[in-house]
């Protein structure tokens, strides 16, 4: 089947699932932004997700676009790679390098780090909600209390400086992913590959701004359900 055998083929199936995981992220940022100022608003929404059979078809079907997400990134750079051989080196030398987006040329390594960033994020939390509601565990806080699991995780200096950073990569990776999935499908001509870019950075910097803004707020003690009367409990 082309769409698995061929160039094109694995560039459409990498559009398809990045524009899918980017809607995932839409809903997973509105979903923490209301941990901003509902404690028990959020774990309702934990409590409605959990371990529901929705909930855990959902979690497969966005692993799978996950996985093959990831495979195809690196069957497509390891192809590239082979296509240009030696002169790979020699890019950033050429003429036309400086037009060349930087997240373009380090989208493996953005990739990367995205993908140790997803390793810890599903610890500090799948592993510790869904997952133990699953196998009937007991971790330290209760499954469903993700509010609480957010407090812990982001009281720890180390775990916030990982966030940031694993945020800053994903901004870069969806700016340049985002109007590059558009012109893979065919959605852009001259016109509007420029008006995708500026809506792909703008959505994606209000997008990356929710999640930072989470993991700070929690950070510094700063989020308005972790104060009472107007002053930090």
């Amino acid at each position: 089947m082309w769409l698995f055998n061929s160039s094109i083929g694995r560039k459409v199936v990498m559009s398809v699932t990045g524009i899918a995981l980017i809607l995932f992220l839409t809903f997973h940022c509105c979903m923490n932004l209301v941990a901003l100022f509902s404690g028990e608003a959020y774990n309702t929404i934990c409590e409605l997700l959990g371990a529901n059979w929705y909930a855990v078809l959902a979690t497969l079907g966005l692993a799978f676009l996950a996985v093959l997400h990831i495979v195809y990134a690196f069957i497509l750079t390891a192809q590239n790679r082979r296509a240009r051989g030696d002169n790979r080196y020699e890019v950033a030398t050429t003429v036309n390098a400086g037009k060349v987006e930087w997240a373009s040329k380090n989208m493996l390594v953005l990739g990367l780090i995205i993908l140790i960033g997803l390793l810890i994020h599903l610890w500090n939390f799948w592993y510790n909600m869904m997952f133990a509601e699953l196998i009937g565990a007991m971790p330290e806080l209760s499954p469903s209390d993700g509010f609480g699991w957010i407090q812990a995780t982001f009281s720890n200096p180390l775990f916030v400086a990982i966030y940031v950073v694993w945020i800053v990569a994903i901004w870069f990776h969806l700016t340049h992913g985002f109007w590059s999935a558009m012109q893979t499908l065919g959605w852009s001509g001259k016109t509007w590959l420029c008006r995708w870019k500026m809506i792909g950075f703008i959505y994606v910097t209000l997008l990356m701004l929710g999640f930072l803004v989470v993991v700070l707020a929690f950070a510094f003690g700063c989020a308005p359900s972790l104060c009472c009367g107007g002053s930090c409990c």
